[in-house]
């Protein structure tokens, strides 16, 4: 093996090694998820997506203005168009908010049944975890 030959080793090797501990920490994770049942699963989806300030004033100012044109959310938030896109496509993949094409716009819109279940489910949560009769003094 020449100098160049033994670096390419080496290469192969890290790079065969990282893809097996990566692959092994994405299947660990992905099993870990899935031990918990599908309610929680939900909830912690929705908590994730709900969980940027930009994405909560895009559901405030959709709540406010009952439907508009993605161009105008840019103006309401001080992000970018690209930002607010990706903000705006976490949203609709969650099915809170729906987009309408019209010509060259997007006009969104709440989901207000997706946003009703979310809100039973956070409630029935909450709910259930306040009931305990166990409390600390906080």
């Amino acid at each position: 093996m020449g100098v160049d030959d033994n670096k390419i080793y080496h290469l192969i090797f890290a790079d065969s090694y990282l893809c097996r501990m990566f692959t092994s920490l994405e299947t660990k994770d992905m099993n870990n998820s899935q031990k918990f049942d599908n309610n929680l699963q939900g909830l912690a989806r929705f908590a994730r997506v709900i969980s940027h300030p930009a994405r909560l004033a895009i559901l405030k100012y959709l709540a406010e203005t009952k439907t508009c044109i993605s161009g105008d959310i840019t103006d309401f938030i001080p992000l970018s168009r690209t930002t607010v896109s990706q903000h705006l496509k976490e949203l609709r993949d969650l099915g809170l908010i729906h987009g309408e094409i019209e010509g060259l716009k997007i006009n969104y819109c709440l989901c207000n049944t997706e946003l009703a279940k979310y809100k039973k489910m956070f409630s029935d949560f909450f709910t259930e975890i306040g009931t305990s009769e166990f409390s600390c003094n906080c």
